[in-house]
Order: structure tokens, then C-alpha cells, then sequence
């Protein structure tokens, strides 16, 4: 009778270890750990969880149980939040949309400034939750009333739902500033990977919403900016190296965007859009508007190929301003609010940040630029994360709070 009430726990036991063999040998196999970063082990130890979250997600997406994203969102949330004692947080829903807001305690005889946050994770991970402690720093440090957006994300919600979630709870917040003491000419929206993205979006959508406060700057932390051009110095450069590698990038773009995973290689080559596309966005897009020093280590630009038409019928909804706002055209652009950008030196998107810093530049927008020499794709989501925390991440918040208490 023992036995047959150990076997369960020992098959369990068994599988439990060879999924955690297999992401370590996978791990040590693919990816690319730089010098440069300062804390290799750490990285090393962050990649096998978020690896091994992903394999048993895709475990349990295999067999029925629930989806992979479902899955990881799950375990990640399993984190208790930790209260701040000088940070008020109401969790609120405007309409079907959850969201959070952060006010400081402090008494204030003045508007306070208002954030609108837009979580990362790719519209796969990531949730109110997950950024939870940053909006408290931020709300403390800058003395702002934060409203974090709960946007629905994959599997269930594909493109454009995050971004109208986003864009229909900022509309809201706008229009309840004088509830929430907000002084509506210092509102920011700001966020982190897609977020940051969304953030811009938002900018770009409320240009003609003559009715509404106007959005005073953007905070853009390695921020997804476009959706269409995967041959740029970054992506060669940086392609293996965690958190974000190219093969959990194109599986974010290809859900987000529901293309068929098999036109990847297609993709990387530059056959899924036609030659006078290219040459179109090329002006915005090109290497050739990226500083060469991040052109020096391992880049080498490739021909792109002949089109496949049967990839573009599927993949042009790329072009859609709504998944590539840096493409937007210079009347948009340059009527967008002054921009902090911060990119990261070992991210496979850094070049997003690089073309869209020169885009507002070349248009008269004021830009705040931090490269993060040890940065990689999701440094900012280790902060308070104890051992596992870097000291990139405090310094790219420390330079948030230093841009918007200059405002």
C-alpha cells in the first residue's frame, strides 16, 4: 500500500528533476552571460527559474491543464505584496479593467504630479503584482499619484486589446485628475519594455483629444518601439543573452500578433515585407542611424531577401502604428511630449530605444537618454528582488525619479 502511495510522489520527484537537468544543460548550452554585467551568477540563477517556469508552463499547456502564460503568471504572483507605510494603495476597476493607484501620505497643499504605468512582460507575463513595489518608490520618491494599468494580455487577449485597455484607462484617469488632487499639466505616462511601448502609443493616440489634458512626458524604460525590422545590430548582438532572448521575443510577437511560428526564419530575413516597404522606413530604421560604437562587437548587416508574399498577407499588421509607433510619420512624432529613454547595453532591443532617441532629437523633442553599460532586458523587474536584485535596476529607477522631479 506504500508503495503505491509513493510512486506518485517519486514520478513527481523524477519529472521535477529532469525538467531542471534540462533547463540547466539548456542554459549553459544557448546562453550568453557578458563580463560586462558584473554579476554572472546571479544572471546565471534568474535565467534557470524563468527558463524552468517557462518548461513546466509549456508542460502543463501540453497536457491540457492550463496555458503556458496562465501558468507563469501564476507562480509569479504567488509573491505576498510588501506594504509601504508612507504609500496609500486602492485597487480600483475602471469599467472591466483593473488597476492600481499609489498616493503618497504625505499631506500636499498642491496638485500632486500623476504617472499612468504600463507593466512589462512582453503582453505574455507580467501584471500589477509583478511591478508593484516600483510604483511605490515612484510614488514616494517623486511625491506622484501612480495609476498602474492591469491590461488584458495573452493567450485570450491578442492585439490591439492591450493597448485600448491602456488607452481607455488612461482616457479615464485624464479625466479624473481633480479626484486624485493630480495637476493635469504634469501627467507622465511611463513603462517598461511594452509598456514602454504602450506609453508612446498612448502619446500618439491623444495628440487629437483636444478635450483632455495633455500628456506632459514619457518615461520609456527599453521599450518595445516597432514590430517590423529584426536584423539590427542588437538583435545579432544580443540574441542569446537573458532575459530576453530572440526565441522568447519572436514568441511574444507571433502570439501578440497571431502569425504562424513557422514563417521565424522568413522573419529574421527580412522576406516578410516588400522591397518598397524597406525602403520607406529604412530612413528610421537603418544601421546606419545607430552610433557605430554599438556597431563595433559582432554585427554584420545582412541582405534582405527576395519577399514572400504568403508571409506579408499574415505579418504586414506589423506596420500598424499600434505595434510600431517609431515609424510613425514626423508630423506625429514631432509633436510628442519630451521623453526619458533608458536603454540597456545587453538587450536584444536596445536599438529600439537608439532610433527612437534620434528620431525625437532630429524633430527638436527634448530627450533624456541613460544607457545602462550592465543592463539587460528586464533589470528593472529585479529590483527588490533581494540576491536576485542587480544594482542596474536602482539606478535606472533612481534616474526615473531624478527626470520626473525635475518636471
Amino acid at each position: 500500500m506504500m508503495a503505491v502511495l509513493l510512486l506518485p510522489l517519486l514520478m513527481a520527484a523524477c519529472a521535477f528533476l529532469g525538467v531542471g537537468l534540462w533547463v540547466i544543460c539548456s542554459h549553459f548550452l544557448t546562453a550568453d552571460i557578458p563580463a560586462a554585467i558584473g554579476h554572472p551568477v546571479k544572471l546565471r540563477v534568474l535565467d534557470c527559474l524563468f527558463l524552468l517556469l517557462l518548461r513546466w508552463g509549456m508542460i502543463f499547456e501540453k497536457l491540457r491543464i492550463c496555458s503556458m502564460p496562465r501558468f507563469v503568471r501564476f507562480m509569479h504572483d504567488l509573491r505576498p505584496l510588501k506594504e509601504d507605510p508612507d504609500v496609500v494603495v486602492t485597487d480600483l476597476r475602471y469599467g472591466t479593467i483593473p488597476v492600481k493607484l499609489y498616493q503618497p501620505k504625505a499631506f500636499s497643499c498642491i496638485p500632486r504630479p500623476g504617472i499612468v504605468f504600463y507593466h512589462g512582460g512582453g503582453a505574455v507575463l507580467g501584471s500589477l503584482k509583478t511591478h508593484h513595489v516600483i510604483c511605490c518608490h515612484l510614488s514616494k520618491k517623486s511625491g506622484s499619484v501612480v495609476l498602474s494599468v492591469g491590461y488584458r494580455r495573452l493567450p485570450q487577449h491578442k492585439f490591439p486589446v492591450a493597448v485600448r485597455d491602456c488607452i481607455a484607462a488612461t482616457i479615464h484617469f485624464l479625466k479624473s485628475l481633480n479626484v486624485y488632487g493630480v495637476d493635469p499639466d504634469r501627467v507622465v505616462v511611463c513603462g517598461d519594455s511594452v509598456g514602454g511601448g504602450v506609453a508612446t502609443i498612448v502619446c500618439q493616440k491623444l495628440l487629437d483629444c483636444p478635450d483632455l489634458p495633455k500628456i506632459r512626458a514619457q518615461i520609456l524604460v527599453y521599450a518595445i518601439l516597432q514590430a517590423v525590422d529584426f536584423q539590427s545590430p542588437s538583435y545579432q548582438q544580443n540574441r542569446n543573452i537573458p532575459l530576453l532572448n530572440w526565441n522568447f521575443a519572436f514568441y511574444c510577437w507571433s502570439c501578440y500578433l497571431d502569425i504562424n511560428p513557422s514563417w521565424k526564419s522568413t522573419i529574421m530575413k527580412g522576406a516578410h515585407l516588400p522591397a518598397e516597404v524597406w525602403e520607406k522606413y529604412s530612413k528610421w530604421l537603418g544601421a546606419e542611424n545607430i552610433p557605430e560604437r554599438f556597431k563595433k562587437k559582432s554585427y554584420r548587416p545582412m541582405p534582405r531577401e527576395p519577399l514572400n508574399e504568403a508571409a506579408y498577407l499574415e505579418t504586414n499588421l506589423a506596420l500598424d502604428l499600434m505595434n510600431s509607433p517609431l515609424i510613425a510619420e514626423d508630423e506625429v512624432m514631432s509633436q510628442l511630449p519630451e521623453a526619458c529613454i533608458v536603454s540597456c547595453e545587453y538587450d536584444l532591443l536596445r536599438d529600439h530605444s537608439l532610433l527612437f532617441k534620434k528620431r525625437l532629437e532630429d524633430l527638436g523633442v527634448p530627450v533624456t537618454w541613460h544607457h545602462m553599460e550592465d543592463g539587460f532586458h528586464g533589470v528593472l523587474s529585479t529590483f527588490d528582488m533581494g540576491y536576485l536584485q542587480f544594482p542596474c535596476s536602482t539606478r535606472i529607477l533612481n534616474a526615473m525619479v531624478h527626470f520626473l522631479n525635475k518636471l
